[in-house]
């Protein structure tokens, strides 16, 4: 089988978020528990595993060095990075991808975008849960701003922080995070910070309970995120947003998102670029 470990949401290499591909032919039939394996070899915060279908759409799984996850926006325009290096998809092709998520599409090209799944907000984080998230986290005040868990495919907490050094300055209890995580039923906590100039917010996300303390890109939070700003009043449709992440970590990624509201229909894409590092074969 052969293998790809791409940087995604930057055109630099070595920046973005790293994430390994893994192409699967018709006749390769890599079970989960083999397909996590694989994910913990690699050890990057999400592997994807990708098949192509009769009808031309793609099947992918994916996978975190300790679960597999329905969807990962930065997996994902990794793997539609290597579909277009290797000619298999064409320069704004609108493409079906099928996930445990559900069907969601996809457009090739230098510039991946791709379709989140329906957003809602799954509930919202308060009283003593307030406090304990604010503890663990290291904040001193609750944010103005209500604490939310929004889903556009995955889970995730919003965290409103008062300000970007604040938010840089972050360092969490990573084992009462994972706690708290596990018992909310949440992927991660998306902390961000708004700006007043041509990036909507800086964001850190914090995954332990999944093996990722910190991701240096997440598609999936940057869609809840723009969601949650959209849902409170903050941006209005149509909306075009920029967030900027993984500074803490020294690997800035830009990620692009897109809000539209139709009929009481929300339609969220989220993407930017990748950059191939290498390539490779498995031999299972």
């Amino acid at each position: 089988m052969e293998y790809y470990i791409v940087d995604a949401f930057t055109d630099q290499l070595f920046g973005g978020n790293p994430a390994s591909v893994v192409l699967l032919g018709r006749s390769d039939f890599p079970d989960a528990e083999a397909m996590r394996r694989i994910a913990a070899e690699f050890r990057y915060s999400e592997t994807a595993f990708v098949r192509q279908n009769e009808d031309g759409s793609f099947s992918i799984r994916y996978f975190t060095p300790v679960h597999e996850v329905p969807l990962c926006g930065h997996a994902t325009i990794a793997t539609f990075g290597v579909l277009y290096h290797k000619g298999i998809v064409a320069e704004g092709q609108n493409r079906l991808i099928r996930t445990l998520s559900g069907p969601l599409n996809a457009v090739s090209g230098q510039n991946v975008m791709m379709q989140m799944a329906t957003p809602q907000i799954v509930g919202t984080i308060e009283g003593k849960m307030t406090e304990r998230l604010c503890r663990l986290m290291g904040l001193k005040e609750k944010p103005a701003l209500p604490i939310q868990i929004v889903s556009t495919g995955l889970p995730d907490i919003m965290l409103p922080i008062a300000d970007v050094e604040t938010l840089q300055n972050l360092s969490p209890d990573m084992a009462a995070l994972s706690r708290l995580s596990e018992e909310t039923q949440t992927v991660s906590v998306h902390a961000f910070a708004l700006t007043d100039d041509d990036i909507t917010a800086h964001v850190r996300d914090f995954a332990p309970a999944y093996g990722v303390d910190e991701e240096s890109a997440t598609g999936t939070a940057n869609a809840a995120l723009t969601y949650y700003l959209y849902h409170n009043h903050l941006i209005t449709s149509p909306a075009r947003c920029t967030f900027l992440q993984g500074e803490a970590m020294k690997r800035p990624s830009k990620i692009a998102t897109t809000l539209e509201v139709i009929d009481k229909q929300c339609d969220i894409w989220v993407g930017g670029p990748s950059r191939i590092v290498a390539k490779g074969d498995l031999y299972l």
